[in-house]
């Protein structure tokens, strides 16, 4: 998909609140709406300038991709979003995603370790590269195998940009729906079949570990 190809048009729905104190939002990102504002004012639309309406202290700590939904997590304070992004930078976040991938994905456990660096003629995209990438792993447990597909949760214990999508290619199983890495039937679908599903962090100020969940909506 080209970026003269692309137009953007979020979903007008408000993003549901999972969470909400005086230090972090926890917030069910839709498909289909930027977690920033893009470039041109056509983009300007998106999670966290919907946000600063009902909290404008709100910061940003990490994003999801366009087409990804699910659990995105924000600071409200700067010690909120300075303690939240030391997690994510010493990996101590434990993320897990749900996923629709094309085939059926054997064993049913297993670990992609294949680092990933910036596809520069191709941006957005990214490509492997084993001498100057960046080093990317993800775990993925089977929920469900078929002949057509696989459902899949997913666990990145890095957080490279479109790592989960390119790691699911390079396994000759992308993701559903995805404009980027798949082709033909398995890129025709309404939207990217990924979820972000849960996302545990250890609150800012309590210390406490703290889980939070969105249901998949595919």
């Amino acid at each position: 998909m080209s970026a003269t190809a692309f137009t953007y048009a979020p979903p007008p729905e408000a993003p549901e609140i999972l969470h909400a104190d005086h230090e972090i939002l926890v917030v069910d990102k839709p498909s289909g709406l930027l977690s920033v504002p893009g470039r041109g004012p056509d983009k300007a639309d998106c999670l966290i300038e919907r946000l600063r309406g009902p909290f404008p202290t709100v910061l940003l700590v990490h994003r999801l991709d366009l087409d990804t939904s699910g659990v995105i997590i924000f600071g409200l304070t700067p010690h909120a979003q300075r303690s939240l992004a030391r997690q994510f930078e010493e990996r101590r976040v434990r993320k897990a995603y749900v996923a629709r991938v094309a085939g059926r994905l054997q064993p049913t456990t297993g670990r992609v370790d294949l680092p990933l660096i910036v596809d520069w003629p191709n941006r957005p995209r990214q490509k492997v590269d084993h001498q100057e990438g960046r080093a990317a792993q993800t775990d993925w447990k089977v929920i469900r195998a078929g002949e057509d597909e696989t459902r899949v949760r997913l666990f990145p214990l890095t957080g490279r940009s479109h790592q989960l999508r390119v790691h699911m290619a390079e396994t000759g199983h992308p993701i559903l729906g995805d404009p980027l890495y798949a082709s033909g039937a398995a890129a025709a679908h309404p939207r990217l079949m990924l979820h972000a599903e849960s996302l545990r962090v250890k609150h800012p100020d309590s210390g406490v570990q703290m889980t939070f969940r969105a249901p998949v909506p595919f």
